[in-house]
C-alpha cells in the first residue's frame, strides 16, 4: 500500500517481548494487592469477601490499567519499551476509544482457538492479530509514525 511506505510495523516476536514485559508489571502490582486481601480478610468470610476482591484485582483491574493506558498513550509499558504505539489502520491516526475496547475483547477471540489469532501476527504483512483485525488497528513503531507525518 502506497499510504504504508515507511512504516515499521511491529512483528510477533517483538510483541511477545512486550506482552511479558506487561505480564510481569501486572503480576507486580496484582500479587501483593492480592496477598494484602487474603492477609486481611477473616477465614470464615475470606471465601465471600476475598473472592470478589479477587477478581476485582485479577480480572478487573488488568482490563481498566490496559484500556487506559491504550487511550492515554496508545500503548503499554511493554509497548513503550520496544518503541511501539496502536494506531487506527487505515489513517495511522490514535485509534478510538471502542477501537481500543475491540482490540481488547478481540484478544479472547484470537487466543481461544490454540493463540492461533496471536500467531497470525507473524504470518500477515501487516503484522496485524486477529483482534488487530477486528478493531481495525495495527501496532507500528512510533519512530516510522513520525517520520511518517513529516512527509
Amino acid at each position: 500500500m502506497e499510504e504504508d511506505a515507511g512504516i515499521e510495523y511491529v512483528g510477533f516476536w517483538a510483541r511477545v517481548g512486550a506482552a511479558l514485559l506487561d505480564t510481569i508489571l501486572l503480576l507486580v502490582v496484582s500479587v501483593p494487592l492480592l496477598r494484602l486481601v487474603y492477609a486481611l480478610s477473616d477465614w470464615d468470610l475470606q471465601a465471600h469477601t476475598a473472592g470478589r476482591v479477587e477478581f476485582v484485582i485479577g480480572y478487573v483491574l488488568p482490563v481498566v490499567l490496559v484500556i487506559a493506558l491504550w487511550m492515554l498513550v496508545s500503548s503499554t509499558p511493554g509497548k513503550m519499551g520496544i518503541g511501539a504505539v496502536i494506531v487506527d489502520a487505515r489513517t495511522f491516526g490514535k485509534p478510538s476509544a471502542l477501537q481500543f475496547v475491540i482490540r481488547y475483547l478481540g484478544y479472547f477471540v484470537s487466543t481461544i482457538p490454540l493463540g492461533l489469532g496471536l500467531i497470525w501476527v507473524g504470518i500477515d504483512p501487516r503484522k496485524q492479530g486477529w483482534h488487530d483485525k477486528l478493531a481495525g488497528t495495527v501496532v507500528v513503531r512510533k519512530k516510522s509514525l513520525i517520520a511518517h507525518r513529516g512527509k
